[in-house]
């Protein structure tokens, strides 16, 4: 069994050779591996080492802010070719024993509401997180890799960066190119390389919880070798990831690949795709079995009335309202918030019924523990 191990009491800078955190096709390998050949991925978290146990949130301001996110790899599979269609297959998923949850002023779902910082540690034992930020709360394992992916070809890196500079210039949101922070540092990679925070054609940032152990992720090949790099793992999360983190840890990926020979350009596939055999958790934590949800349509504070181009609308009412819950409930605002980036699952529940589409934020009562 093949592996990139790495030291986490090292930043990724001072081992650059076993990772980066922009995606360019550019970008050598770290290891060769065959089809069908397992391998172990060492990650670290999204912080990139940054944040530690003992870290009160008045120390967040001096940390490096365009890290994120650091990524081991890539790993070259032999025989991939673009046109093929990469299969990841997540045979384990190994979480470290600690991790954070954090969010800050300008971040998040709810940026406008929350204008101050806050941090919550967590510790991992027993297939369970808990925080002495949160007591009473109990968060089952949903380990998974927030961000992984393979590398773009020339094209599509070109055609990324453009097609995001242009929502910049009409007022939409996005992170261009930055040399600040990158590894590879310096050159043609540094200032040409796409940031990690968004997902895109070849996967990368997703947070899809459901990536569980066992779940296959299946991604369009763009460059020879494919490219896989893996990083960014979370304990748990909610459908949403609201305040803009999980449970945020380092984590061991084992993978292994198989290659759909021409499988993307036969079919024209070019978004991810992902599968799970069995169920992604529990069922009784997939579904949940225990739950309360709160409802959001897209009306306006002001009670004016928006239409079914509004569902982020319809879904800032149901954490709201959720929030709102959680603080009858005798949780603070802040607390409430992290709660729902790692446990509150945004579903919509109606998207036909005229003006008020529907979106429904589940919250699993069974985390709160007696």
């Amino acid at each position: 069994m093949k592996s990139i191990e790495i030291d986490r009491s090292k930043r990724l800078k001072e081992e650059p050779a076993k990772g980066h955190n922009r995606w360019h096709p550019d970008i050598p390998p770290v290891l060769e591996v065959d089809v069908g050949e397992e391998v172990v991925l060492e990650t670290r978290d999204a912080s990139d080492e940054q944040i530690k146990p003992n870290m009160t949130v008045n120390d967040l301001d001096g940390l490096d802010a365009k890290v994120a996110h650091p990524l081991t790899g890539p790993v070259y599979i032999k025989g991939a070719s673009p046109g093929d269609l990469l299969e990841i297959e997540y045979v384990d998923i190994i979480a470290q024993p600690r991790g954070w949850t954090r969010f800050r002023p300008g971040s998040g779902f709810l940026r406008d509401l929350f204008s101050e910082s806050y941090l919550v540690h967590w510790q991992m034992s027993d297939g369970w997180a808990t925080s002495p930020q949160l007591p009473g709360v109990r968060i089952p394992d949903g380990s998974f890799m927030g961000t992984a992916g393979i590398a773009p070809s020339r094209v599509q890196l070109d055609e990324w960066a453009r097609r995001e500079a242009d929502l910049v210039r009409r007022g939409g949101t996005a992170a261009p190119p930055d040399p600040e922070d990158a590894v590879p540092a310096g050159g043609q990679i540094a200032n040409e390389g796409l940031r990690t925070l968004p997902p895109r054609e070849n996967c990368g940032n997703v947070d899809a919880k459901q990536l569980t152990k066992g779940s296959r992720l299946l991604v369009p090949v763009n460059v020879d070798g494919a490219l896989y790099s893996a990083g960014d793992g979370h304990f748990a999360q909610g459908d949403s990831e609201c305040c803009i983190t999980a449970i945020e840890m380092g984590a061991t990926a084992v993978v292994r690949f198989q290659i759909h020979e021409g499988e993307a350009s036969r079919h024209n596939i070019r978004m991810p795709r992902f599968s799970h055999p069995g169920y992604f958790l529990p069922p009784e934590w997939a579904a949940p079995r225990n739950f309360i949800a709160t409802m959001g349509y897209p009306i306006r504070e002001d009670g004016s009335q928006e239409g079914e181009d509004h569902l982020t609308l319809a879904a800032r009412n149901a954490l709201v309202n959720m929030i709102d819950l959680l603080q009858e409930r005798g949780w603070s605002k802040e607390q409430a918030y992290v709660i729902c980036s790692v446990a509150v699952d945004l579903k919509i529940s109606n998207i036909v019924d005229l003006p008020n589409v529907t979106v429904s934020a589940f919250l699993p009562e069974d985390i709160f523990q007696e």
